[in-house]
């Protein structure tokens, strides 16, 4: 029998814990933190990554993190509020949604955040090492992604041409001040 709207709606909200997670580039041992979508009510395990306004209600609580939607409007303000978390997650509705990278790059380079950026959602192995490059230092794989195939995406290349968050000078400088 299938489910009704309300267990269909229960199931959605209840918290979610990825089975692997890539994180500073290897497969971490453990995932201690799961994630709720639920903007209603505080989930029971912790930590947990929570929708940014109720984390917003319940900042003093060091086992919540902000969850950031990709649509979220990354101000000045809120910013400077998401360095008090211990981690921020940003989700990835679809793979075909490219907010998410804006949302870190913009926290690394214009607000200097240093702590852990994790990408959460529908996150394939194609898309790993740009999110690394924008400045994710953990990827929660999506349950059908497997984490040998995650690693060696990671070091498919060995030269980047462009600038990123990692290496601000781009190949071609590089170039240039070696033959100078």
């Amino acid at each position: 029998m299938p489910p009704n709207d309300k267990q269909a709606d229960a199931v959605e909200l209840a918290p979610v814990h990825a089975d692997y997670l890539i994180a500073n580039g290897e497969l971490a041992a453990e995932n201690a933190w799961c994630v709720s979508y639920n903007a209603e009510a505080l989930p029971e395990q912790r930590p947990a990554f929570v929708p940014l306004a109720l984390w917003k209600a319940h900042q003093e609580d060091i086992e919540l993190a902000p969850l950031l939607a990709s649509d979220c409007e990354l101000t000045a303000t809120l910013a400077d509020k998401i360095f008090s978390a211990p981690a921020v997650a940003i989700h990835f509705p679809a793979f075909t949604d490219g907010r998410g990278y804006t949302l870190a790059r913009l926290l690394r380079e214009r607000f200097g955040y240093n702590g852990e950026i994790r990408a959460v959602g529908d996150v394939l192995v194609d898309q790993l090492e740009y999110m690394r490059r924008c400045g994710f230092t953990a990827m929660a794989l999506r349950d059908d992604q497997h984490p040998e195939d995650a690693l060696r995406a990671l070091s498919f290349f060995s030269v980047r041409y462009q600038p990123d968050v990692e290496e601000r000078q781009p190949l071609f400088e590089k170039r240039l001040n070696a033959n100078y």
